[in-house]
């Protein structure tokens, strides 16, 4: 799938939303978990100007993944990693990992910290991120864990052509 990576707009949005909310609920969450993840997976013109934000869009010029990162200094947060069902297993996630790695290191973080669904660990760790924990809450009565993961930026990503 050919895509173009770029710094995401405020009039994005609406659509970045529906990239994530689609992207969570393609895990066959229950419904009562995605609304109540509906403030986490909505995306606002504000979130998008006052962040490190960009998207993945196809030829159509149609955006079908994006990743935010946060934070200052030499580790960030990537908070946002989310790509539409339909696109899911044609590297769209690869190259936008790649990208926030690159745009991390210009940034000059040595490290990214990602708090990832479960689904997702394996996609991370086969990155390259290692995992160091795991938090856990409770959702409706039921505890959720989730990984806690590290990338580190170095030469190790730079000789494996990373980015």
């Amino acid at each position: 799938m050919a895509i173009s990576i770029e710094r995401a707009r405020p009039e994005q949005a609406v659509r970045l939303s529906q990239v994530a909310s689609a992207a969570k609920s393609y895990w066959g969450y229950p419904a009562a978990w995605i609304d109540l993840w509906h403030n986490q997976l909505t995306i606002t013109a504000a979130f998008i100007a006052e962040h490190e934000v960009f998207v993945a869009v196809n030829e159509e010029d149609v955006a079908v993944g994006f990743y935010a990162l946060e934070g200052e200094g030499d580790a960030l947060q990537l908070t946002h990693m989310w790509v539409e069902p339909q696109s899911l297993r044609t590297g769209v996630g690869r190259r936008m990992f790649r990208h926030a790695v690159g745009r991390a290191a210009e940034l000059g973080a040595r490290r990214i910290e990602i708090e990832s669904d479960p689904h997702a660990e394996g996609f991370y760790t086969a990155m390259g991120a290692e995992t160091v924990g795991q938090v856990t809450y409770q959702l409706h009565d039921v505890p959720r864990c989730l990984p806690l993961l590290v990338y580190t930026i170095g030469e190790r990503a730079e000789r494996s052509g990373i980015w």
